[in-house]
Formats: C-alpha cells, structure tokens, sequence
C-alpha cells in the first residue's frame, strides 16, 4: 500500500481520536500543524499513526530517494572552554592530559590523505580554544580550497564562531562574511540543543543562547548560504521544549530559507555529567523523526546520523519521515563514539550506504553536501569482490581500510 493510500484508511478508520484525525487531515491539505498540534503528537501519537504521516511527507517531497554523501571529518580539539553537562566528547582545559590539539599541517595532512579518494565534503567541528581563533579558521579554510577546490567546507557551529567573534571584536555579519570568503561552504547544526533557557540553562549554560545561535545562522544565510540544524533530545526536556524549539526553527526557516536538513540528535549517557539520565527508547527515536518530519513543513530534508542510532535504527528512520543518512564518515569522528554510540568505528564503505537503503527498500542517491546529485544507485549493480572492482565505472572508494 503507497502512502496516499495508507493516508486514506488512516483517515477511514472511525476509532481514530478526533483531534489526531484533525492534524492528519491537516497533513493530507499540506497544511501547517500548530504548536499544540505538536504536542498533541508528542503526547498521544502512537507509532504506526506518526509514521503513515511522516512517510506520506517523505514520500511527497523525495518519493523513495533516500541521500548519501561521501565524507569525513576533521576534530581540532576535544578540549573546550565550555562545560556542558550532556558531552562526553570534551575535556575542560584542565584535563588537557585527556584530550588532543591538532595543528593546521596536521589537518591539511588529513584532507591530503583523502587526495585519491571521491570524497565530496569535509566536516569540522570540535571544541572551543583560544588558540583556534579567527585567524586560523581563516588560514585553514583557504589552505584547504588552494589544495582542493572542489572539496565543499563544511564547518563549525555558532558556539564556536560566537566564541571566535567576540575575542577578535567583530559583529557577526563581518565575521560570517570573512569566513566566506576565506572559502566556508556551509554550516553544520551543532550546538542548537534545546533553545528554551529552561533548559538551556541546565545542561549548556556557558555558551551561545538560542537568540545568538539563530542569529548567526540567519546572517550565513543572508550571504546565500546553507547551514542545517539539530535538536538534542531525550533528556530532562519536556515535549513541549521540543517543540518550541522546532518552532523557533522553522520561523527562522520562513525568513530565510537557508536550512537544509534537520537532524535530532539522541542524547546518549556514556561518560558524561549527565549519566544518570537514562536514553529514551528506539520507538521514541523513531516517534521523534516522524514529528519531526511533520512540524517542520518547510525544512526539506530530515536526517538521521547512522553513527549515531545504528545502521539497523537508521534503516527503520526511513520509514518515518527521514530521507537522508549522513555519509561515508571513515571514521574520522570519535563525537558519537565516545556518547555511547552503538558504531564505536564508525565507517561504511559507498556499497554498503547503497545496499542498507536498498535492503529498506529505498532508493539510494549519492548526494554533494547542497543535494545536487552525484550518482544514482538505483539501477546499479554491483560486481562480487575482484581484482579489477576498483577500477570499475562505478569505483567505490573503501574509506575504512586505512
């Protein structure tokens, strides 16, 4: 059954909830659901209703395609000047026995180690220090498009651009223009968390506040450029804190139009300040996206970080309003890992991104980091292991054998 039709006898069906039979109608007329439709959703919505909405969304936007890119990351730092009680990423200055600092010939050694691979992407994000200020973002950015051009910057969040700014005395315009210009692309979600200060307050309250990150999010986007965002979930916040946040998102979204992709990230409990807080269940990740895919009309794509909730997880994501899995990784991020994370290593070859949609019965789309396809895998097929399969038409770099 398509998901007009599942729609259809969702809607037949006499025992469903008047307000929830409401909020589908709304879905089907492509109408925008309210704040206390979202709640409502949170709070009453079984899975198997959220996901025949979420997936009739999906499946009106993207059909069956479902997104892939070729990637990896960079991590300057794990050390930070902030202290937020969720991480288990970062180490306090005072632990720096426990952390790592790269140098900028480090990091440019790990964009050249990529040189013979069909990588589309760079992602870099780690902690905040002084010593990474606004001059060396700038070295950096520039060092890497004089090496590689074609290779799409995407980099820090405004908890770290916030933090760059104000040391070096600029505004966020000027700031966010240099940064173009010295060669940023785009702008990863991190450090959004939960917006109300309720919230915010308890668990991140050493860094940028909602109205600060949002801000320097609209400016990249009043230069013409593309960001994402995320939410971190599963916490001490309440449904309603969720949706104010996705609020708060998508008002910005109708403003600008500069998001992409959002992405809910999954509170994970491993070593942190916050261990005592258990993790919400898969079916609440699962309940989580599908919201997600419905309240924020107006982002067009819902990703879920395989890294992050599992291949098996993200292949059941597809069926609640995501379309988009994130990339290759190589491990090259230790940020899920050391949370907790089920992929301690995690890495997937382009073969194995393609037949994990495929076994979901989607269609695999390799994607550049702006959505413009690089290849379609719908109608590829792939030869057995050989000698010869690398040098194939459709060679596919194995990223986890260094």
């Amino acid at each position: 059954m398509d998901a007009e039709k599942k729609l259809t006898f969702l809607l037949e069906n006499k025992s469903l909830d008047q307000e929830l039979k409401s909020i589908a109608t709304k879905v089907g007329n492509g109408e925008r659901i309210s704040e206390e439709d979202g709640v409502l959703l949170y709070e009453r919505g079984e899975l198997g209703y959220l996901g025949v909405l979420a997936n009739f969304i999906r499946e009106r936007k993207h059909g069956d395609v479902t997104y892939f890119n070729r990637n990896f990351h960079i991590e300057p730092t794990n050390l930070c000047v902030y202290d937020c009680k969720f991480c288990s990423y970062s180490r306090l200055i005072k632990e720096r026995e426990d952390g790592w600092e790269a140098t900028m010939d480090e990091m440019i050694g790990v964009v050249k180690s990529y040189d013979s691979e069909p990588v589309t992407e760079v992602h870099i994000v780690g902690g905040v220090l002084p010593q990474y200020n606004l001059s060396f973002y700038m070295d950096l950015f520039a060092a890497i498009k004089k090496h590689r051009p074609d290779l799409h910057i995407k980099a820090l969040t405004p908890v770290e651009y916030h933090y760059i700014f104000k040391k070096a005395k600029v505004d966020y315009a000027s700031g966010m223009a240099m940064m173009k210009g010295a060669g940023l692309d785009s702008m990863p979600g991190g450090g959004a968390e939960i917006f109300h200060p309720e919230i915010r307050e308890q668990i991140a309250k050493d860094k940028c506040n909602a109205e600060q990150w949002l801000q320097i999010h609209e400016v990249w986007h009043r230069l013409g450029m593309h960001s994402n965002a995320t939410m971190l979930y599963g916490h001490i916040e309440h449904y309603w804190h969720r949706v104010d946040h996705m609020e708060k998102l998508r008002q910005l979204q109708d403003k600008t139009g500069g998001f992409q992709t959002f992405i809910p990230l999954k509170f994970r409990n491993k070593d942190n300040q916050m261990s005592h807080v258990p993790e919400v269940s898969v079916v609440e990740d699962l309940r989580n996206y599908a919201i997600s895919r419905i309240y924020l009309d107006n982002f067009p794509h819902i990703k879920a970080y395989w890294a992050m909730i599992s291949r098996e997880t993200a292949q059941l994501a597809l069926g609640f309003g995501v379309d988009d899995i994130d990339g290759t990784l190589d491990d090259t991020t230790k940020i899920y890992s050391m949370a907790g994370a089920e992929e301690q290593h995690p890495a997937m070859t382009t073969r194995e991104l393609v037949e994990l949609i495929q076994q979901a019965g989607r269609h695999p789309v390799e994607r550049d980091t702006l959505y413009n396809i690089v290849t379609d895998y719908k109608d590829v097929i792939f030869a057995e292991d050989s000698a010869d399969k690398q040098s194939r038409y459709y060679q596919l770099p194995v990223l986890n054998s260094k």
